[in-house]
Order: C-alpha cells, then structure tokens, then sequence
C-alpha cells in the first residue's frame, strides 16, 4: 500500500513543470545604487543575488584599489578586520546619510568610506 502512494506522489512530483528563477537585473552607476544592493533586506525577493553582487564588487574593488596603491593604501583594515557584512551594512548607511552622496560615482563613494572608516595611521 505504501510503495503505490510513494510512486503517485513521485509521478505527481516530476510531472509539475520546473520553474526557473526570474533573471535580476543589477546595475552599479552610483554610490546609492550600490548602497541599494549593500543594504537589501535579506527576507526580500532577490535579496540573495543584490547582496551576493555587493559583496563581490565590493571585494573585487577593495583588492584593486590595495594592490594599486602600493605603500600610499586609501584605507587600513584593523586586524581582526570587521566581517566583510557589517561594513558593507555600515557603508549603505554612510551613503544614506547625505543624500549627496548618493551620486558619487560607486568607486569613489566606496573608497571614501573606507577611508574615513579606516584611515591609516
């Protein structure tokens, strides 16, 4: 009796249609779009992809910007550094702050928070 339920629900199962997921549209042209992806409400629709893509522009900028500078770095992380998470959180509240700094481009308004966040002594 069993084996017949369990080959219904499998049947049932495998013939619902797969539903893929919706492509996300992410673009980065300024601090507050950015700002936009770093401070997504992790329990909202997309969330996952908007925060995914923050954490890794972020990170892909950081590690430029560090190897570029040479012995003149923008920005010092204390060690321990704070988890990559809380500072991007931290940097979407800088941009929200000043609404002008909204329209700076997002390079700049990353590298200007890490910089007043973690200025090198």
């Amino acid at each position: 009796m069993i084996k017949p339920v369990v080959l219904a629900l499998a049947c049932v199962t495998l013939s619902l249609p797969a539903r893929a997921a919706e492509p996300v549209a992410l673009h980065v042209r300024s601090a507050g779009d950015l700002a936009e992806l770093c401070g997504a409400n992790p329990r909202a629709p997309e969330a996952d992809a908007k925060i995914n893509y923050c954490h890794g522009f972020a990170q892909a900028a950081v590690d430029l910007e560090l190897a570029h500078a040479g012995d003149k770095k923008p920005f010092c992380f204390p060690s321990p550094a704070p988890s990559r998470a809380a500072t991007l959180n931290e940097f979407a509240s800088w941009v929200h702050s000043i609404p002008e700094r909204r329209t700076l481009p997002p390079f700049e308004g990353l590298f200007r928070f890490l910089g007043e966040r973690f200025p090198c002594k």
